[in-house]
């Protein structure tokens, strides 16, 4: 079984091995609040399925860049959740340059779980993704860039493909897709969210890669899948507020 990447889809397989999912993209694009709400949609979607013991789950946070949003402050909440968390050493506390410990390497290379990656924010925090290509490119791998079009330099996907191409170069690992995360926290409207998807559909078709699919603020979920169109429940993600904002 194969990844469903067509605009108005997204299945997660359940068969044909685990995978790896990398989440990359611009500082405060909302990259860790995304990778953290896949965890969870990934873990229900398994529930769904099959037996949860079956499919074993991992969330890495690999960004070493950006101290101030964290996946290391959603752990308990995920832990709860059966899923995995490894952190850089020193994650959360004063130190300035956290490391990442091996233990990382070594979930890479473990094909018994799926493996949820937060990477730090523009081309140096995607640096850490190239550490490990060789490992990532022997399995089953999704990069995903994360777009927010209410963010500073990616407010049109003109603007987004500069630090797409910056991400792209250091890498070394495709992208297979992009992910709508318009958004101004709790400022978000349905406008905003559509708004967003076209300019992620335009930055897809100018580098030949799809929008694998959206987020939105849980509260506004129901209401956008009743506008229909594009959204559906398959390739929209509820969002969850779990990582606490530190400024």
């Amino acid at each position: 079984m194969t990844f469903d990447f067509s605009p108005s889809s997204l299945s997660i397989p359940f068969e044909g091995g685990t995978a790896v999912y990398l989440f990359t993209g611009h500082y405060g694009s909302g990259k860790t609040e995304t990778a953290v709400n896949f965890a969870r949609f990934l873990r229900e979607r398994y529930r769904r399925a099959c037996s949860e013991e079956e499919h074993k789950i991992a969330m890495l946070d690999m960004d070493i860049v950006n101290p101030f949003f964290r996946s290391a402050d959603a752990r308990e909440y995920l832990e709860s959740q059966g899923v995995r968390v490894e952190v850089p050493l020193y994650a959360n506390t004063n130190v300035d340059m956290p490391s990442l410990p091996p233990s990382m390497g070594a979930l890479i290379r473990d094909r018994s779980y799926d493996v949820i990656v937060d990477i730090g924010g523009d081309d140096m925090g995607a640096r850490a993704v190239g550490c490990y290509s060789e490992d990532i490119l022997t399995r089953r791998n999704y990069r995903f860039f994360v777009f927010n079009k209410r963010r500073p330099f990616t407010g049109t996907a003109q603007a987004a493909l500069k630090i797409y191409d910056e991400i792209d170069s250091v890498s070394k690992v495709p992208c297979a897709g992009i992910v709508n995360n318009t958004n101004l926290l709790d400022e978000t409207d349905i406008g905003m969210i559509r708004e967003g998807y076209a300019e992620a559909a335009e930055l897809g078709r100018l580098r030949g890669v799809p929008v694998v699919f959206s987020t939105v603020p849980e509260g506004l979920y129901g209401e956008l899948l009743e506008q229909g169109g594009v959204f559906t429940a398959d390739n929209v993600i509820p969002l969850r507020r779990t990582v606490k904002r530190l400024f």
